[in-house]
């Protein structure tokens, strides 16, 4: 049986993602199940790795990105017993979701609830664990905290107001004038990056310092965000906009930076956040934090700000409105029924 999937024939723009079709489909492995794509998504992660400019991916083209999916499994490998033909599952693929069919590590994926929408259970999977790990695991915040989120109009930024509501947390939010209604209608108080100084207005606003920051632009950021936190603060770094915008940002030396002034006594707690070392290191955190993420989209305490489906074959399209920041929230592609 053939099945599709857009493949990275190169590095480069957009216009490298190009349709292929395979004969057969992938035969599961011991311990592995093959699952059928429902959704997968257009994340800003997988524009840098199409451009080759991800430190965690360093594949060689030909290769399907694709950092996460919900799917259906539809064949079990030899010795797979913790889950069953037919189940509506999760994973977190880093690469290669940009396929109708796919095989998986049975002990990776996590098994989602059947009413949940497609759309809206694949949004769980790197947004909304991302900011789910970075409230609850990187940092110490308490009810009532202040908090600065940086790009807040995007697919993390949202789920951070959005978990962070849940928390009762202060939180200011960071987007272009645009989105700044949006930002507020989600519940944190905007500031305008491009015409307002943040820096000026938090200290003016929070002149005792406020809880945590968090960056994902890096480059001139970092030092002006670690300059709002109290003394027990905590900047989280994570993304790596600045360096793939060309606005002077280096991945490697972002990272070096927080690694250093976590040895200065004087300067605030900052932490780099990378969603593939966690579950690395605190594969049961993955486990965990997902199905609690489940349980919230069930109960309608969260609902992601979804801002456009798509098709898997308009991905090319899907990647250039990320990188323009052209669309709130999250791009979903839509791979199989």
């Amino acid at each position: 049986m053939e099945y599709n999937r857009m493949v990275i024939s190169e590095y480069g723009a957009p216009d490298v993602l190009k349709k292929v079709t395979e004969k057969e489909l992938p035969i599961p492995q011991a311990g592995e199940v093959r699952v059928k794509v429902l959704t997968t998504s257009a994340c800003f992660t997988d524009t840098l790795i199409r451009r080759g400019i991800y430190p965690a991916v360093r594949n060689k083209p030909p290769f399907s990105p694709g950092y996460d999916l919900v799917g259906v499994i539809d064949a079990l490998g030899e010795g797979v017993e913790n889950v069953t033909v037919g189940q509506k599952v999760a994973d977190l693929t880093v690469i290669g979701a940009y396929t109708e069919y796919i095989c998986l590590k049975a002990e990776s994926i996590v098994v989602v609830p059947e009413e949940l929408d497609n759309a809206e259970a694949v949004s769980m999977v790197l947004s909304y664990l991302t900011a789910y790990q970075m409230l609850h695991r990187f940092t110490k915040l308490k009810n009532g905290d202040t908090v600065l989120i940086h790009a807040a109009s995007g697919a993390v930024g949202t789920a951070l107001i959005q978990l962070g509501k849940l928390m009762n947390l202060k939180m200011y939010g960071t987007a272009s004038k645009g989105k700044n209604e949006l930002v507020e209608k989600m519940g944190a108080i905007p500031i305008d990056y491009k015409n307002e100084d943040f820096e000026a207005i938090i200290k003016e606003k929070e002149p005792n310092g406020i809880d945590a920051v968090f960056d994902p632009i890096g480059g001139s950021y970092f030092p002006k965000s670690l300059s709002l936190l109290k003394k027990k603060g905590t900047l989280v770094a994570y993304g790596y906009q600045s360096s793939a915008d060309g606005n002077g940002g280096n991945v490697i030396l972002d990272f070096f930076k927080v690694l250093f002034w976590n040895l200065l006594p004087t300067k605030p707690n900052a932490k780099f956040y990378v969603i593939t070392s966690e579950r690395k290191k605190h594969p049961d955190w993955f486990q965990e934090d997902l199905k609690a993420l489940f349980t919230l989209l069930t109960e309608k305490q969260i609902k992601p700000l979804i801002g456009k489906i798509m098709k898997l074959e308009e991905a090319a399209e899907a990647h250039k409105l990320v990188e323009n920041y052209m669309v709130e929230g999250k791009i979903v592609l839509k791979v199989n029924k």
